[in-house]
């Protein structure tokens, strides 16, 4: 019996010392599963960035190549300090409008930074209004003024033409 506990501790003590030198081997260093999972991770990661440009410039393009152009609103349906809520670049991202007390036309994302709440129009302060977190930004710029947000609004790209005012694009922002 105590010869069969022997060779039975000798037997574990060869398979630890197997155990120990494939620990040791080189090869199995350079490239094992948490290296490879890291370097296919960097790659994916990379290659999204990479391509991300061309993602949102074939979004924003129709078909024939031409920036997606969608029609707000006639000039005359909006009258100055108020505003109108729409979709850009499809109906399912919202957008505001507003005709500004200067009589000039901006639009923004209708998503606060902050944790994506609608934005509404306030014409007696003349500023853009998140009710969630009493976030506030400036209408001119759609930049934060008070509150948590703190990156301004998207601002989307107008064009007044035939007394129509038309959505032309994204003005890209923070590089």
């Amino acid at each position: 019996m105590a010869d069969e506990k022997n060779n039975h501790k000798q037997t574990e003590d060869q398979d630890m010392i197997k155990l120990i030198d494939n620990l040791n081997r080189k090869e199995d260093v350079g490239l094992n599963r948490r290296a490879f999972l890291k370097a296919s991770f960097g790659a994916t990661v990379a290659i999204g960035l990479a391509t991300t440009p061309f993602g949102i410039f074939s979004y924003m393009r129709s078909e024939d190549g031409s920036v997606k152009r969608v029609e707000i609103a006639d000039v005359k349906d909006l009258d100055i300090g108020e505003s109108r809520n729409f979709g850009y670049p499809t109906k399912e991202d919202p957008a505001i409008l507003v005709r500004t007390p200067d009589d000039k036309f901006v639009a923004y994302n209708n998503k606060c930074t902050h944790l994506q709440c609608p934005v509404f129009y306030e014409h007696k302060e003349n500023i853009l209004l998140c009710p969630c977190h009493k976030g506030y930004f400036n209408v001119d710029n759609g930049h934060p003024m008070a509150g948590p947000p703190q990156r301004e609004l998207p601002k989307i790209l107008l064009e007044v033409k035939d007394g129509k005012v038309f959505a032309v694009g994204r003005e890209v922002r923070h590089g």
